[in-house]
């Protein structure tokens, strides 16, 4: 597996807003990542459910009728949507902090910085549902140093079939909407398909992708008999303060989370 990013690859994030990363996990660990994310769905999992943001997918398809994220377990069942704070976990919290990972984040906030994740988080097209996310951007403005990049990586083949993401190279320099924080409007669509070309993001099991979070995106719904999963990172710097006073789990740097000897992600004194 790759332990840094090329300064290829780095050039072609920074003109186009997403570059692949090749795989970044061997079939054991996906494995393991897979039978976990189960276990947390099921609720057999030992996480500390109360401190997890956890959403239950629409039945309809349709963004607007999704269910409240809150946090605990709601139900024994495989089509949650998504799941938040995947930090606590100690397994995923391994994946997150990884060689390769840490480079790219020090590529993009400097060496030796402290590095937070803004969310570390499970999302997933179940079996034959799945939700459309609309066009957007992952536009963070409530922070006074909004982060800027997401490692994504699909756990199952991500195919157009399935609802894979589709993104807009170049859009994250030069798109701007008055509101970064909503979904696009239909007149705002048909604008922004007029100046950039539609890109499907397919992928293999264990393939990830490195984002901008300023890029339009969006995905839809997976009426296969197989689900689409995948975990999303989102790093930044960890000096960054939310307008809420909201603190956020440092996995690169002083304080760190690390796993302790009964297997529980804690910060590190």
């Amino acid at each position: 597996m790759p332990h840094r990013i090329t300064n290829k690859q780095w050039s072609d994030f920074e003109g186009q807003g997403f570059v692949r990363l090749g795989k970044i996990t061997g079939n054991e660990e996906l494995d393991g990542l897979r039978d976990r994310i189960d276990e947390i769905m099921m609720g057999t999992a030992a996480v500390p459910y109360d401190r997890m943001m956890l959403q239950l997918d629409s039945t309809t398809g349709e963004y607007e009728d999704m269910p409240a994220q809150t946090t605990g377990h709601k139900e024994p069942t495989l089509k949650y949507r998504k799941m938040q704070q995947l930090e606590f976990d100690p397994l995923f919290l391994s994946y997150m902090q990884r060689s390769l990972f840490q480079d790219i984040c020090e590529r993009q906030y400097g060496n030796d910085r402290k590095i937070s994740v803004f969310r570390a988080m499970f999302m997933n097209k179940p079996a034959g549902q799945g939700t459309k996310l609309p066009w957007h951007q992952d536009n963070f403005q409530d922070m006074d140093k909004p982060p800027v990049i997401t490692v994504w990586m699909a756990m199952d083949d991500a195919t157009i079939e399935n609802g894979c993401m589709e993104v807009l190279p170049g859009s994250h320099l030069h798109y701007a909407p008055d509101d970064p924080t909503v979904f696009l409007s239909h007149d705002q669509i048909v604008e922004v398909l007029e100046r950039y070309r539609p890109v499907h993001l397919e992928c293999k099991a264990g393939e990830g992708v490195l984002l901008h979070n300023r890029l339009l995106h969006t995905s839809g719904v997976n009426p296969t008999d197989q689900p689409r999963r995948a975990i999303s990172v989102c790093y930044m710097d960890g000096m960054s303060v939310s307008d809420q006073g909201q603190t956020y789990s440092v996995v690169f740097g002083d304080c760190a989370l690390q796993t302790d000897e009964v297997g529980i992600a804690m910060a590190r004194e």
